[in-house]
């Protein structure tokens, strides 16, 4: 049997290697292709390239005299699924989510030598609470633009959509320690009760398709059940330290 044999021209310069170009090198060759792997040295190299076979971008891949093209179009022809930047997705809180229940299971462990304890779900919250923070800490600006969309104290309020990421860091550090428990626990049972109705009547009485910005302003998570779990937590939380 002849060998599959395909083409590559890539970017590959001394302050730049195209990141796609890795990916369809590496893709082809997973996919049992010899690679005649040509780079493109220069941006006059590549320039001249894209003037040559009339395209807009690197890398770009011939097969059989073909031109396939970029990255993208590779998977495609491979028969590989291409993303969608549009398509909303509960990746990022299930991963979220994974990864603080980990770390619960983790610290409990260290801390009382078993696994499931009170505490490991009162940590999986806190860590949970913390974990969001960040995601909306790394652009405030970006959160409290998408929060402004649906929040019904931020709407009337517009300050409290770049104070509420804080407060979320806040309430879920000072719930990870047990530690001043008359700041947190009105902190979270505010923030949480607030979120809660704003979503619930955003997606379930105004019937609104909206993105989350739970996990920060470039959210591609539906509006909905999760977001308002989310709050729930909170809720929850406060009230177990408040009553416990």
């Amino acid at each position: 049997m002849s060998k599959k044999t395909a083409t590559l021209y890539r970017m590959v310069m001394d302050k730049h290697v195209c990141p796609y170009g890795l990916r369809s090198k590496h893709l082809l060759e997973s996919n049992g292709f010899t690679v005649d792997d040509h780079w493109l040295t220069t941006r006059d190299e590549t320039d001249a390239f894209k003037a040559k076979h009339d395209v807009k971008t690197t890398p770009q891949t011939f097969i059989d005299g073909q031109r396939i093209g970029g990255n993208d179009d590779l998977r495609r022809f491979l028969g590989k699924s291409v993303p969608d930047p549009d398509t909303t997705s509960y990746k990022p809180v299930i991963a979220i989510f994974a990864v603080a229940a980990l770390m619960a299971l983790s610290l409990s462990w260290a801390m009382f030598g078993q696994l499931l304890t009170i505490r490991t779900g009162e940590m999986f919250i806190a860590l949970s609470m913390c974990i969001l923070a960040i995601q909306k800490l790394q652009d405030v600006r970006g959160f409290a633009t998408m929060f402004l969309g649906y929040d019904l104290l931020a709407q009337r309020w517009v300050p409290y959509a770049s104070i509420y990421p804080f407060a979320e860091a806040l309430a879920g550090i000072l719930m990870l320690g047990r530690v001043l428990g008359w700041i947190s626990i009105p902190v979270a049972l505010f923030i949480g009760t607030i979120g809660a109705i704003s979503v619930f009547y955003a997606v379930y009485v105004q019937k609104r398709e909206l993105k989350c910005a739970c996990v920060g302003g470039s959210s591609s998570v539906p509006l909905g059940f999760v977001s308002l779990t989310e709050n729930v937590m909170m809720v929850a939380m406060a009230l177990w330290m408040l009553l416990s």
